[in-house]
């Protein structure tokens, strides 16, 4: 599993953006131990055994950016273990201060790419997932970065049991076409539209994020996407 997490080509920027404030060190030294997702142990089985709070089933979230969707399902849905995942450090920062502030148990951290986190989760161990706007590596020369593809669905295929859901969202239109090449190519997943509300607006249960806001504000278009696992 290191040396095919070595290969993967990297699908996000920045890790690290301001120096961080006092409270944001003392937070990674001190609570984030706490929450962390440790590769080098066996996955937990059931899953659900990886938090202090009884759930009945276990989430994941793909790159949660600043941490807004992930706290308020978190919230919501006290009997629901997540597991967020997001390599840029001020993220992780402002969702253990979430944590600590909304005194939340049911949250598991990995601050690196999910997609190790994938290859150690047992088959058909998630009930749902999130890659809620991912980096669109605009440029074309980039484009292969992108994470939502072909292969990155077959593992999420493996770990998602039938019937779950995957949602995923873009404000980048030939990324949100790509996304569904990607879903016809690996028929593991089916989306089944029955309108264009659909895909043009998110559901009650779906929080708007931070940079989905900024895309709205500066005109761009986001398409939300729901996936079943067959």
């Amino acid at each position: 599993m290191d040396e095919r997490h070595r290969r993967d080509l990297r699908s996000y920027g920045r890790r690290r953006g301001r120096k961080p404030s006092r409270r944001q060190v003392a937070l990674i030294d001190q609570l984030l131990p706490d929450v962390v997702l440790s590769l080098s142990d066996p996955a937990a089985t059931p899953l659900s055994k990886l938090f202090v709070v009884p759930v009945r089933e276990v989430w994941l979230e793909i790159g949660f950016g600043g941490g807004e969707h992930l706290l308020w399902q978190a919230a919501q849905n006290p009997d629901v273990g997540l597991i967020g995942c997001e390599p840029f450090q001020d993220g992780v920062t402002k969702v253990l201060r979430g944590i600590e502030d909304g005194k939340i148990a049911n949250v598991r951290l990995y601050a690196d790419d999910a997609r190790a986190v994938l290859r150690w989760l047992p088959e058909a161990s998630l009930a749902r997932a999130f890659i809620l706007f991912p980096d669109p590596w605009p440029k074309k020369r980039h484009q292969k970065r992108r994470l939502v593809s072909v292969g990155l669905l077959r593992e999420l295929a493996r770990v998602m049991a039938a019937g779950a859901e995957l949602r995923v969202a873009t404000d980048i239109g030939d990324y949100a076409r790509a996304m569904l090449q990607a879903t016809h190519s690996e028929a593991s997943f089916v989306w089944e539209p029955h309108g264009p509300g659909d895909w043009r607006q998110r559901p009650v249960d779906w929080p708007a994020t931070r940079y989905e806001q900024k895309a709205i504000h500066e005109g761009r278009r986001c398409t939300y996407l729901s996936l079943r696992r067959r």
